[in-house]
């Protein structure tokens, strides 16, 4: 069965999980990059309750924990488990989305403008060919946070 559905999450890298943030003063890019594999970590983890608990506040503001833990284990746990991951791009941009679709539901909020746009290419057990797709920010203190994510 083909799965492919798409969904944006915001959420956090924090220290408060003990990854510890990226500050912006790094490369973005390369911030950016660390901040979305620490992130997806949790997520491959399943620990999608955990995730939220760490996510960024403007997504926190968007999104309440229940509708996050229900989209994250809709969206993956029907894939199983990760077998592989390989980065396919990254691109920086001054001007980020200002919107995120959330299972299903468009949100609107003021980000920072930045952001980075990643693409893995990932092999799931239940499906041999994803793109991942994470956009972190920095957020307003200058730790770069995932604000989106999606999976096809």
């Amino acid at each position: 069965m083909v799965l492919r559905r798409a969904v944006m999450m915001a959420l956090l890298m924090g220290s408060a999980t003990g990854m510890g943030g990226v500050s912006a003063a790094d490369k973005p890019e390369d911030a950016a990059q660390a901040a979305a594999e620490s992130w997806l970590r949790l997520v491959d983890g399943g620990d999608y309750s955990g995730s939220w608990s760490q996510s960024a506040s403007a997504f926190k503001g968007a999104v309440k924990a229940n509708e996050w833990t229900k989209m994250a284990e809709g969206i993956r746990n029907p894939l199983g488990k990760l077998v592989s991951r390989k980065l396919k791009s990254r691109e920086y941009s001054e001007k980020g989305p200002t919107t995120r679709m959330v299972g299903g539901k468009i949100y609107s909020w003021a980000g920072p403008g930045k952001c980075v746009t990643i693409q893995y290419d990932a092999t799931f057990a239940n499906k041999a060919s994803a793109v991942e797709t994470v956009i972190p920010v920095p957020d307003p203190d200058g730790v770069w946070r995932v604000s989106g994510y999606s999976v096809r």
